[in-house]
């Protein structure tokens, strides 16, 4: 055999293939034969990675030779997921790189399963922040994401005989390839110590200790690659990170203790905060990562521009949500007490310069610090606030209509009890824009929790409902849907979800429907198989997936899924002579380290699954999973797969909620209460789309307001009290009967989330469900119906509002 002629016979390899090798070799440091998967990942990101650096840079030097104006958003999270899919997709690249790595013998999907996710965020919060990032590039405005560049996250959850357990999250073992530290861009940031001042007025504030927050950037493509901004997170450096004297004394810890109080800044997102110790770490941690990010913009605004007043002209802050409050304070400690500013005009700047997302109603969520705290740990900041607090309170006695209650509730400093300082309210004092993120949880913004700052300043609240960025959440996790659009509509909703409005009239195409069934069954076969192969369990593709994975808290209701999960499997058993529906039951979500309640949720959740899975009696007609590690990468997954959606929090508790828009875009019907953004998605999918039940949110503040009884409620519900008994006697934990009394009393005694009080409309609604699943054909047009009409809820046009309205940017 001519060894030679069959060498020179195979096919050329491309350029590209031809890069990877090379990257492989010297920057990895490894043989195409010898190279192992995470190799070929690694080579793969680097060789992508330049192409995008090629065009940040160019981001960059079009920005300053134009002196735009640039978007600041600060957040405690940012759920960005994966990044070497988003990148490829978002450049265009997809084929020529799983051809480039075909021709190296490598699969492109394979090696991007192992690419980790980034452990910077945990839920809906994060999560919006990334697709926001995202949309800024993709519509072509300046703009940086500050955060903090977290070691180990919130936590990797594993699920321990159904017990939540929590382990680090060791994302960053292998390193990050996608990052980059910026050693000049570090910044000194201070706690504690004391506040000394002069005859002229003048303030120095001498901390007691100090960090050092350095830069480290990932760069953020937006779609067909138009625009690279960059994310910038902060890490932290001690400022004499190992103590030689202590060393060589032989306090070999002692030596190091800078160092990891340091780094316990980063460590692990939200902290618990049950004990004084970690309310000092969480205070500590927003105020380093804020401090950094404002210093850092005061530093580039007088870089390029020179005069510290013309800030707001160049620079528009956006607060997502209460965490970087204390950068109100911040900015006006830079300005007066580093910049002479008088205090009149810092206030003016500040004010202008920053905007305010509000995402929650709930009071313990609106974030709030014991005042001897905040004034040990930021004794300048807490001088400042009361600055503010008093200027404040000025205008609120000069105005009409505000009463001493109201004054107490327009304070920056709570005076009912422990005094304590509000951040909530300061955030909205230093705010020209203060928005809600959907349009009925902007209307409780005013009537709530912000009512009588909204009568103080009437103008300044507005609404930006949420949206999600369609490349992920379409293109990227569901290809099978997004080729089924593009051959039945063209290619304009690429460019603009707007456009997928001309889906609508195939939904009465009967082929069409055919085919989008033969997608939504492909997916629902991929996440069975990953089911089995992860949990040991079967799943029937051909039962409908029915799915609540978020955050585990009590408002959102997955107690009310479970119970009704529970009453449904004894019905199943009492009646099988009933024409039931399959169904299969998903849930995912983590619940905070605190959270007793959450994480007996948890328990209970895979109690229930234990006891029905191993039920031979009902065959396939119910499945129950609690999905471990819930993050982007399984949402990826699963929200393709769904045919269902549950999104039934307590009405007026949920801000927005964006899984539901990820579930509607792509094909799921909702189920859900009048609450967050799902009044919004009824609005224009139609009721006929969407399946609606339970109290308003003006019926639950009056059924709170008039002495609700759960007690009677749950005696009146025979299926109801049927299920809440099995599950309180220890039917579903016969390990330790007792273990969910203490849960099931609750709901006869308060009911706060009014679980008890919605239930026979949910199961009725969830009966609903049933009677509509059989008519296959209708419920295919009601979810291609939902595919077509939420294209508004897009991040693009979110930020465009934004951009608009807020940040005067376009």
């Amino acid at each position: 055999m001519n060894v030679t002629a069959l060498a020179t016979s195979a096919p050329p390899r491309s350029p590209l293939a031809d890069r990877l090798v090379d990257n492989l070799i010297h920057r990895i440091g490894k043989d195409e034969r010898a190279a192992l998967p995470h190799d070929w990942l690694a080579a793969t990101i680097l060789t992508v990675r330049d192409d995008i650096i090629d065009r940040w840079m160019a981001s960059t030097r079009e920005t300053h030779a134009a002196k735009s104006k640039r978007v600041y958003y600060l957040s405690l999270e940012f759920l960005i997921g994966r990044l070497l899919r988003d990148a490829i997709a978002n450049l265009g690249k997809n084929r020529e790189v799983s051809q480039a790595l075909s021709q190296l013998g490598v699969d492109l999907a394979e090696i991007e399963e192992i690419e980790p996710d980034a452990a910077l965020g945990n839920g809906g919060l994060g999560r919006l922040a990334a697709c926001f990032m995202e949309s800024l590039a993709t519509l072509d405005l300046p703009a940086y994401g500050y955060g903090i560049r977290y070691m180990n996250g919130m936590f990797r959850q594993r699920i321990d005989d159904g017990w939540q357990v929590e382990l680090p999250e060791n994302w960053l073992a292998h390193g990050n390839p996608w990052e980059f530290e910026r050693r000049e861009s570090a910044y000194f940031v201070g706690f504690g110590g004391e506040v000394t001042g002069n005859d002229a007025g003048q303030v120095h504030w001498k901390p007691a200790e100090a960090v050092e927050a350095v830069a480290v950037d990932t760069p953020v493509v937006g779609w067909r690659g138009k625009r690279v901004n960059t994310l910038r997170l902060w890490t932290a450096v001690s400022l004499d990170p190992i103590k030689l004297d202590k060393f060589n004394a032989g306090d070999h810890e002692g030596a190091l203790a800078g160092q990891v109080r340091a780094e316990s800044l980063v460590r692990v997102l939200y902290p618990a905060d049950s004990t004084a110790s970690g309310q000092e770490l969480r205070l500590r941690q927003e105020y380093f990562f804020s401090s950094a990010s404002i210093q850092d913009i005061v530093r580039r605004h007088i870089q390029y521009f020179g005069d510290v007043r013309t800030l707001p002209d160049k620079a528009a802050i956006q607060l997502n949500d209460t965490h970087p409050a204390v950068s109100v304070a911040e900015l006006m400690r830079l300005l007066i007490d580093h910049h002479d500013l008088a205090f009149d005009e810092a206030w003016e700047i500040t004010k202008a310069t920053f905007g305010y997302t509000n995402h929650t109603l709930l009071p313990e969520a609106l974030e709030s610090w014991p005042l001897p705290l905040f004034e040990r740990l930021l004794p300048r900041h807490m001088q400042i606030v009361y600055a503010i607090n008093a200027r404040v309170l000025r205008e609120a006695r000069k105005a009409d209509g505000i009463d001493d209650e109201a004054i107490g509730a327009i304070s920056l400093i709570d005076e009912g009890g422990e005094r304590r300082v509000r951040m909530a309210n300061l955030a909205f004092a230093g705010s020209h824009s203060v928005n809600g993120v959907a349009a009925l949880h902007t209307d409780l913004m005013k009537q709530t929790v912000f009512a009588d700052l909204h009568k103080l300043y009437p103008a300044r609240i507005n609404n930006k409902t949420n949206g999600i960025t369609p490349r992920r959440w379409l293109f990227e996790c569901n290809p099978g849907l997004t080729h089924l659009i593009r051959d039945a509509i063209g290619e304009e909703f690429l460019d603009d979800a707007a456009a997928l409005t001309a889906l609508a009239p195939f939904a009465e195409d009967a082929a069409f429907r055919e085919r989008f069934a033969e997608v939504k069954r492909a997916n629902k076969v991929a996440l069975a198989a990953h089911i089995k192969d992860r949990m040991g369990l079967r799943l029937d593709p051909d039962a409908i997936f029915d799915v609540q994975i978020k955050r585990i808290h009590e408002y959102k209701r997955q107690l009310l899924n479970i119970i009704e999960t529970v009453a449904l499997y004894d019905q199943i058993r009492s009646h099988p002579e009933r024409n039931w529906t399959p169904r299969v039951k998903l849930f995912a979500g983590k619940a905070a380290s605190s959270y007793h309640n959450a994480k007996l949720i948890i328990k209970l959740a895979n109690d229930v699954a234990r006891r029905v899975n191993g039920d031979p009696s009902i065959g396939k007609l119910l499945k129950v999973a609690f999905l471990p590690n819930y993050n982007v990468s399984l949402a990826e997954r699963i929200v393709p797969a769904a045919d269902l959606s549950e999104q039934i929090s307590t009405a007026g508790m949920e801000a927005s909620g964006t899984g539901n828009m990820k579930f509607a875009l792509n094909g799921a019907l909702t189920i859900g209460t009048l609450d967050g953004a799902n009044v919004e998605i009824r609005d224009h999918v139609g009721d006929e789309n969407i399946i609606i039940f339970g109290l308003t949110a003006d019926e639950v503040a009056a059924k709170r307001a008039d002495g609700y009884e759960p007690r009677a409620v749950i005696e009146g519900s025979r299926e109801l009290a049927q299920a809440v008994n099995a599950i309180a006697s220890g039917v579903f934990s016969p390990d330790d009967p007792n273990r969910y009394q203490g849960l099931m009393a609750g709901l006869y005694e308060h009911d706060w989330f009014m679980v008890a009080a919605d239930f026979d409309a949910y199961a009725a609604a969830q009966r609903q469900v049933d009677a509509r699943w059989a008519d296959r054909d209708a419920w295919r047009a009601s979810a291609i119906r939902n595919v077509a009409q939420v294209g508004w809820f897009s991040s693009d046009r979110t930020i465009g509002e934004y951009a608009r309205d807020i940040w005067n940017v376009l």
